[in-house]
């Protein structure tokens, strides 16, 4: 079979995208060395098993030089306190798709005349975070202490996540890119991003995440809204990295899970149980080490207590997480990987006429009778 002309500094790049080793591709590709060599050219065939490999565009393949990535929002993230340079296909490929619901979402919420969200970007970066976190809480329709009325911590994210839906604001928390179960989301690339929109504004929650951290990535991206600024992070040890929008998105979240009105007074009797950590996370319905994060910034722990405490948590939290299978209700898992209110929508255009099924399939990652069953999950009639 023919060959094509392919440089090997592009099969490199791919290669390196896509986190993938010599090794592998050569299991795959038994001439991959020599590919990258010069001395032997890949057909037609083979490039088109490597870009679905490599997650690369077919086209990419045939250019004079590896072209840049790069995101299209604010770049927060940092290893060792040093700028990540390089997004992964499946962080570039959750971006684009997230961009392209809300894209979606604006314009239909413009075509039914709504209104813009008043909170989004309400706030800036000289406001005082407990007006801040206060006014969070006044916008979801919840107090201070709302989380006591949750029986557990992840009853708490669940409401969390259903009350952020209802103000207006897009919702989506994915392990995966779409519905792809091979393609897992990596948290130590990222941990959430958000984009801006006065109309639609997204925010997007790393599923692979522990649940217990990922209560303070949500109170972290709604802050993000309220001083209406996109971007993506991935928040280590719940530390933001050394940039003023992420310190005070960190502050926020803090005093909206655990205002410090209530903190200090919850820790002079939490410090009387055997275990005060976890005693405050019973009081205000968070994980563990988000108390012990509230407490280290408050003063009420060293530094060192905290992240001495961090190391186990996150050694216990890896072997629950390896016990645990991976199952769940599938329409249900829909609820969080698209959001009810967008996919209502959605669903609700395609029925009135207003967009393509296959667009609405496009739109949601569900397709033929799973978009329809999905939909019946929601309330919807079986379609005509």
């Amino acid at each position: 079979m023919a060959t094509v002309a392919v440089k090997p500094e592009l099969i490199v790049w791919a290669r390196d995208r896509a986190g993938l080793t010599d090794d592998a591709l050569t299991r795959r590709f038994p001439r991959f060395s020599a590919w990258l060599t010069g001395e032997v050219q890949p057909t037609l065939r083979q490039v088109e098993a490597l870009a679905r490999m490599t997650f690369t565009p077919l086209g990419y393949f045939f250019l004079s030089e590896p072209p840049e990535d790069h995101l299209t929002i604010p770049d927060f993230r940092t290893v060792r306190d040093q700028p990540v340079r390089r997004p992964s296909p499946n962080l570039l490929e959750t971006v684009e798709m997230m961009q392209r619901r809300q894209s979606w979402m604006r314009d239909f919420l413009l075509e039914e005349r709504e209104d813009p969200l008043p909170f989004v970007g309400s706030f800036n970066l000289g406001s005082d975070v407990v007006e801040v976190a206060a006014n969070i809480r006044s916008v979801l329709g919840i107090d201070g202490g709302w989380a006591r009325n949750q029986r557990t911590w992840t009853d708490a994210l669940a409401a969390l996540r259903e009350m952020v839906e209802q103000a207006g604001i897009m919702m989506v928390v994915s392990g995966v890119v779409g519905n792809d179960t091979h393609r897992k989301l990596d948290t130590d690339e990222f941990r959430g991003f958000v984009l801006h929109d006065q109309y639609a504004p997204l925010i997007f929650t790393n599923g692979a995440d522990f649940k217990s951290a990922q209560m303070f990535t949500m109170a972290h991206e709604l802050a993000h809204v309220w001083i209406g600024q996109s971007g993506v992070f991935n928040l280590r040890a719940t530390e933001a990295s050394d940039n003023e929008v992420e310190i005070f998105c960190n502050r926020i979240a803090a005093e909206f899970l655990i205002p410090q009105s209530e903190a200090r007074a919850a820790w002079q009797s939490a410090q009387l149980d055997r275990d005060p950590f976890q005693a405050m996370a019973r009081t205000f319905k968070v994980s563990t080490i988000v108390a012990a994060r509230r407490l280290r910034d408050l003063g009420l722990i060293t530094p060192q207590r905290f992240f001495e405490f961090y190391e186990a948590y996150q050694r216990d939290e890896r072997r629950k997480a390896q016990k645990k299978s991976d199952g769940g209700d599938f329409y249900n898992t829909q609820n969080v990987r698209v959001g009810k209110r967008f996919a209502s929508f959605v669903i609700r255009a395609a029925r009135e006429g207003r967009i393509l099924y296959k667009d609405a399939y496009a739109l949601t990652g569900l397709y033929g009778k799973t978009f329809d069953r999905y939909a019946q999950s929601l309330g919807f009639r079986t379609a005509a």
